[in-house]
């Protein structure tokens, strides 16, 4: 049952391992799928949002983001939402943090994007359309989605700036929930951030 008369809750789902989330390498448009640790990750997510009363379900329709979606037993929900798509990383596609450093010791992210890529500017401008469709629909969002991106999203929410999401760390197959304090959306707030202890870990 959806409560209309209370502010939604949205949770923030960032897709369950892959073999580039154990390697560090950035990734955006390449299309890898889960490794079987980040399937099993995917079904514990379904049971820890059993209860979450969820009105929509949306998801990023890279495969590890849609996959993460459907083993969580949201298949017939889901609504693919290219919004959702991970910060499109351009020449730095497939290549770590470390390496880029190693090229260009001051380069960060979230400040200065990637060469072929998406700006922070333009990542953000994807976050407030995401965040402005959520705070008009009413009900419990699910969203499936990727670190980066969701990172700036849960920034954009509460009025802070792009760069501000390099402060919050996000691992594979964690829950966050967005809310607003005292039932008013003028009060955005993170109400939980990077829960994983349901979330089988890579041995």
């Amino acid at each position: 049952m959806i409560h209309r008369n209370m502010t939604p809750r949205i949770y923030l789902v960032r897709h369950g391992e892959t073999a580039w989330s154990l390697s560090g390498q950035h990734t955006s448009v390449t299309d890898i799928p889960l490794t079987d640790v980040g399937q099993r990750q995917a079904r514990e997510l379904g049971e820890r949002l059993r209860d979450a009363q969820l009105a929509e379900v949306w998801s990023s329709p890279l495969q590890r983001a849609r996959r993460t979606c459907e083993l969580a037993g949201f298949e017939e929900i889901m609504k693919l939402e290219p919004a959702l798509t991970e910060w499109n990383y351009g020449e730095y596609e497939g290549v770590t943090s470390a390496e880029i450093r190693a090229r260009q010791p001051r380069w960060n992210l979230f400040d200065d994007g990637c060469p072929g890529g998406e700006s922070p500017e333009q990542v953000s401008h994807r976050a407030d359309q995401v965040v402005a469709r959520l705070r008009a629909r009413g009900g419990n969002v699910a969203l499936f989605s990727h670190g980066h991106f969701l990172r700036v999203l849960a920034a954009r929410w509460i009025g802070l700036a792009a760069r501000d999401g390099q402060h919050l760390l996000l691992q594979t197959a964690s829950i966050s929930i967005l809310a607003s304090e005292h039932n008013n959306l003028t009060e955005p707030v993170i109400a939980l951030w990077n829960e994983s202890s349901h979330a089988t870990k890579s041995s």
